[in-house]
């Protein structure tokens, strides 16, 4: 995620406190017109630091979904809403690209951008529960076709597969982001050393492993790579297999081709302007931010590790570990990492009056965004997918919507 999409989203994070809803035991259908028909007006990008998140939410205007797309210049977006621990519903809403007319329904497959993370964290927990991973060993005894550079900082601390999932490996970002020779598909192991074709700044130990925090798009290539070595397979296809497979989301994958290609049910980017750009998804590094899902899917997986948390079914994960992915691994002070409380394994957290709240933001270059929320005790959630440089900004906006109509638990405003 950029710098302004990490910053609107620590500036806005905590709007999520929910009101009580006076509309929870309508239908579902008269819900979904509800969201769609109101939504609060909030200039979250003129918001300036230390607005008092309790006070906001009381008297806000409203105004249509389509409106509020219009205001932030974004052509198509996604919903899907969890409700009683199953996707209540999912619809689209506008178009693939600005200026034509294929719209975007409820089975057009947005890019989940970092959200993918989460997803990704799913297969890493579902080896690590059958045993074919160990979370707390050195990722170097696992690796074979590459190993974690050893330098001053890993002497007595290693890389693992818990401090990949959490951000505390000490791995950079890269700067520079990813990149591939024009037509190429680099390996996965090519992407960490950096190697042509493959057009990156290589996997580096930038700290002691553990003693920080740092938001890393290399540790989850990492991840990747650890996957596809223990699976025996490759990442897109061990994916379908553990994940997309297991829960029904046929819609659901991670995407190799080269930069930029797209099918025609893809939608397009978007500037600030709504100007329609094209993809920067680049094959050999997907697990951080390279799945292509509906909404309706991503809540399918929602609603399955919630269930596992609640331990009502045998299926895709324990509830240990799921309980253990939704407990906090690094807390943050309410001034710190985009406003969540605390770092799991693969999600970030919030407190609420009931539980936990699992969530993960997403922004890809140059204009595609995903959030999702889960709230795992009370079986609710949602998903909100765009194709426009600003639609955190509107996701916001419907997700305090779908916090309000659907009565939420309320989020629990971190004291300084």
């Amino acid at each position: 995620m950029r710098k302004r999409a990490r910053s609107l989203i620590a500036s806005s994070i905590l709007v999520l406190v929910a009101a009580t809803a006076s509309e929870a035991d309508r239908s579902p259908i008269d819900l979904k017109s509800a969201v769609e028909r109101g939504l609060p007006a909030l200039e979250l990008n003129g918001f300036q630091e230390g607005v008092p998140w309790d006070t906001l939410g009381a008297a806000l205007p409203t105004a249509g979904l389509l409106a509020r797309m219009a205001h932030y210049g974004v052509p198509g977006l996604g919903i899907a809403v969890v409700q009683d621990g199953a996707v209540a519903w999912a619809e689209g809403y506008g178009v693939l690209e600005a200026g034509r007319e294929a719209p975007v329904t409820r089975l057009t497959r947005f890019e989940a951008a970092s959200a993918s993370k989460a997803v990704t964290a799913v297969a890493v927990l579902r080896f690590v529960d059958r045993g074919l991973l160990d979370i707390d060993a050195d990722v170097n005894t696992l690796l074979t076709s590459w190993n974690a550079p050893e330098n001053e900082h890993t002497g007595a601390h290693k890389v693992t597969v818990r401090r990949l999932l959490t951000h505390t490996a000490g791995i950079n970002r890269p700067d520079g982001g990813f990149s591939v020779e024009p037509g190429s598909a680099p390996t996965t192991a090519q992407v960490l050393r950096g190697e042509r074709p493959a057009v990156n700044t290589a996997a580096a130990v930038e700290f002691i492993p553990g003693s920080m925090h740092q938001y890393s798009n290399m540790g989850y290539v990492i991840l990747q790579l650890l996957l596809e070595e223990a699976g025996g397979k490759p990442f897109p296809e061990l994916m379908e297999d553990e994940v997309f497979l297991p829960l029904g989301m046929e819609r659901s994958g991670y995407e190799t081709e080269a930069g930029g290609a797209r099918g025609s049910d893809f939608p397009r980017h978007h500037g600030a302007d709504g100007e329609p750009l094209e993809s920067a998804l680049f094959p050999g590094a997907l697990a951080h931010g390279g799945l292509r899902t509906t909404p309706a899917d991503l809540a399918r997986l929602i609603a399955e590790m919630s269930a596992c948390y609640r331990g009502e079914t045998a299926g895709l994960l324990s509830p240990r570990i799921v309980r253990a992915a939704f407990s906090a691994e690094r807390r943050f002070s309410p001034d710190g990492f985009l406003g969540f409380a605390a770092q799991g394994l693969g999600v970030f957290l919030l407190q609420t009056d009931h539980g936990p709240c699992f969530c993960h933001p997403g922004h890809n270059m140059p204009g595609a965004t995903c959030f999702y929320f889960g709230f795992p005790e009370t079986g609710q959630g949602a998903v909100v997918m765009t194709n426009g440089v600003r639609g955190l900004e509107l996701s916001f906006e419907v997700l305090c919507a779908i916090a309000s109509i659907y009565d939420w638990p309320s989020i629990r405003v971190q004291s300084s």
